[in-house]
Order: C-alpha cells, then sequence, then structure tokens
C-alpha cells in the first residue's frame, strides 16, 4: 500500500507541481483512511467503507475544512488508481459532501462590499495604498497571500489581466475591471513612489519602510476599515474572496470559469458557493412570491 502512495504522491508532485505541504497533507488524508480500513486492498473499497470513515471523522470533532480537504484528497487518490488501472471502479464517483459538514462561507452583501470599497481611506501614500488593495482583492478574488506577494510586474494594463502564483506554484490569470486598473495607476504614479524613496522592492505593494507588506499587517488595517465601514457580521482575511465569487454566480457566472479565477485545483471546492447562492435565492423567493 506504502508503494501505491507513494506513486500517487510522485504523480501529483511531478504531474500536478502540488507543493510539500499539500502533498503532506494528501498523504495524511490517504493513510488516514487506509488505516481505519485495514489496510483494505483499494478495489474492495466502496462508497460505504468511505462514508463510514468520513463520519468516524465528524465524530472525533474533525472540522468541516478538514473534513471536505480529506474528501478532495480521497477522489485524487482513486482517480489516480483509476487511470493506473489498478482499479475498476471509482469508490469516490458519487461520495459527495454530506449536508451540514461544509458550511457555506461567510460573506458580504453587495451593499457592504460597497460600503467598505467607498470608504475614505485618506490621500496619503498609506490610505492609497491601503484602497488600491482592498479593491484588488475584491475585484480578482486572490488570496491575502497572493495580493501580499504581488511582483510589480504582475498586472499587464493593456491586456486588463493580472498573473499570479498560487498554491502549488501554479501560475493563473484573473481579469482585472477597469475601476480597479483605474486605481492601480493611481497608486503606481502617486502612492509607491512615495512609500520606496529611492529603495528597490520587487513587490507591488510595500509597508512605510518600502519592504514587503506582511499578511497580518494587511489584516490588521483591513479589519479597521471594515469596523469603519458599520460592517458587523464575522470577517475574515478570506470574506471578500468568498464574496467574489458568490457576486460572480449571482450574476451567472459559470463555476468552471469562478474555479479557474480562484485557482481551485477540484471543482468540488468551488462548488460550495453554489450553496449560497441557491439559500440566497430561495430566500428572494420567499420575500417577493406572493405566495412564498
Amino acid at each position: 500500500m506504502n508503494t501505491l502512495i507513494n506513486k500517487f504522491l510522485g504523480y501529483l508532485g511531478i504531474e500536478k507541481g502540488l507543493s510539500q505541504n499539500t502533498l503532506e497533507a494528501y498523504e495524511q488524508d490517504v493513510q488516514h483512511c487506509l488505516n481505519h480500513l485495514e489496510n483494505c486492498p483499494p478495489g474492495r473499497i466502496t462508497r460505504k467503507d468511505l462514508l463510514s470513515f468520513l463520519v468516524k471523522c465528524q465524530e472525533k470533532g474533525l472540522s468541516s475544512r478538514s473534513i471536505a480537504r480529506t474528501i478532495s484528497s480521497l477522489r485524487a487518490f482513486f482517480r489516480f488508481l483509476l487511470t493506473e488501472g489498478i482499479i475498476q471502479e471509482d469508490p469516490t464517483d458519487l461520495l459527495e459532501s454530506p449536508r451540514g459538514w461544509l458550511k457555506p462561507p461567510k460573506t458580504l452583501n453587495q451593499k457592504e462590499v460597497e460600503a467598505l470599497l467607498n470608504l475614505p481611506k485618506g490621500t496619503d501614500p498609506l490610505g492609497i495604498r491601503d484602497d488600491t488593495m482592498i479593491e484588488l482583492l475584491y475585484a480578482t478574488g486572490l488570496r491575502v497571500s497572493e495580493l501580499t506577494s504581488l511582483k510589480l510586474e504582475a498586472i499587464n494594463f493593456q491586456s486588463g489581466f493580472l498573473i499570479t502564483m498560487g498554491k502549488g506554484s501554479k501560475e493563473r490569470i484573473i481579469p482585472i475591471g477597469d475601476v480597479c486598473l483605474g486605481k492601480l495607476k493611481i497608486y503606481l504614479e502617486i502612492a509607491r513612489p512615495q512609500l520606496l524613496k529611492g529603495r528597490p522592492c520587487p513587490t507591488l505593494f510595500m509597508n512605510r519602510a518600502g519592504k514587503k507588506m506582511s499578511r497580518q499587517a494587511f489584516w490588521y488595517r483591513l479589519k479597521r476599515y471594515v469596523q469603519r465601514a458599520g460592517i458587523t457580521k464575522p470577517f475574515s482575511p478570506h470574506t471578500l474572496r468568498h464574496s467574489f465569487a458568490t457576486h460572480l454566480l449571482e450574476r451567472g457566472a459559470d463555476l468552471r470559469s469562478v474555479q479557474m479565477m480562484l485557482g481551485h485545483a477540484d471543482i468540488t471546492t468551488t462548488q460550495i458557493y453554489t450553496h449560497v447562492t441557491r439559500e440566497r435565492l430561495k430566500k428572494i423567493h420567499q420575500e417577493h412570491h406572493p405566495r412564498g
């Protein structure tokens, strides 16, 4: 069994280009499952076996995020075995996340996002920088770590696209709207030179010392703006990313395009946002239908 797992990890590392941390997570998830099933031969493992294992994970207090990752790991493992001809049927083929395990992500509605984006943040270099970063975060759905790691050459103004390096060192291209491009131009022409003061810095955004801005520093400043905008619901660094995906789907974007923009390796990860949009549609129907 260890030989199969090693082949699987080698495939993920070479063919998929996943990072060492991601490979270790996949290995841990798969090994945990196989240990629970007492190293039952892969060809004899059924969907019922996997569901039983996932229920045990839930009973042990595993978070919904960890369960979702485990499902993704198992799906990748058994698809690999199927491709290699080691198994004839994929037991994860009809495996869905049991209802209630994957909690819909917390998002802002469009009015709340507008309140945050339109909030005056100052005309000084730091205020212009913060305003640009928050606008870019919502415009592209970047992770905060991706935002703070952006290189100066990441923005292509002529084509209106951004290039970022996501998890597993995978490059992806994301379109940027005109409003965000306009703020980026002002930041590059006015604020960035004042922050640099002639010092070299390869990243697009930097702190007052002219060095790469940390995720923690950006999150601290973002949290202050959220409070000033009057937003009282739970907020995390990922909330704008969740809102980006949800609002795109609400306005008719297809799931595959959103998956590509978010950089999800598995579309099942993206599908969690469809739960949010379905719940919102149901609420709208109940509020406005004459016999709701």
